[in-house]
């Protein structure tokens, strides 16, 4: 089950159009994965985008993994007409929880004061990307977040967390981009 959300309800895990980044060519969609895979439920997006990549992704679409990079990855938003980010969150639902939020309701500029790099969330990305690109930022931003259950280090995805990636895997499987593909 997706819980449909917004910023009230859901808060990141402190974790973490036109013009293409380097030249490559413009994409219906472009996915992302964000989080730590070092510590265990909290690396679900990097785990998403590693899955689609060995499954394999039609033309017109990008898989950008995350990580914790920040900033980095506004570049890569430049180009897409659709963008989907996926990270882990800890908002004290069940472990696995698939939380669905509309880009434009979690974008936030963090304090400039005090910013570091590892500080730095996709949230902010997005607040940072909309700025960066102007007309260029792609229209349609989905973030599909997975609460959750263990962010021990070193450890891996528990099922939990693996059962909502599954989840959110099938809903990225069946956007335009992939089911124009298997016409």
């Amino acid at each position: 089950m997706v819980s449909e959300t917004g910023r009230a309800q859901v808060n990141p895990s402190a974790a973490s159009p036109a013009q293409p980044p380097s030249g490559a060519p413009a994409c219906e969609l472009a996915v992302v994965g964000c989080g730590d895979l070092l510590r265990a439920d909290d690396g679900v997006g990097p785990v998403l985008v590693r899955q689609l990549q060995a499954e394999g992704v039609p033309p017109g679409v990008r898989l950008v993994d995350g990580g914790t990079a920040g900033a980095d990855i506004a570049v890569e938003l430049r180009g897409a007409k659709r963008v989907i980010v996926v990270d882990a969150c800890s908002t004290g639902a069940a472990a696995g929880t698939v939380f669905r939020i509309p880009g434009a309701e979690v974008e936030d500029m963090p304090p400039l004061t005090g910013l570091l790099t590892y500080s730095f969330r996709w949230d902010h990305t997005l607040a940072f990307a909309r700025w960066q690109l102007g007309d260029q930022f792609p229209a349609d931003v989905t973030v599909y977040l997975v609460e959750a259950g263990d962010l021990t280090p070193g450890d891996e995805l528990s099922p939990q967390a693996r059962e909502g990636l599954h989840q959110v895997l099938g809903l990225i499987r069946r956007e335009r981009a992939f089911r124009t593909a298997e016409r």
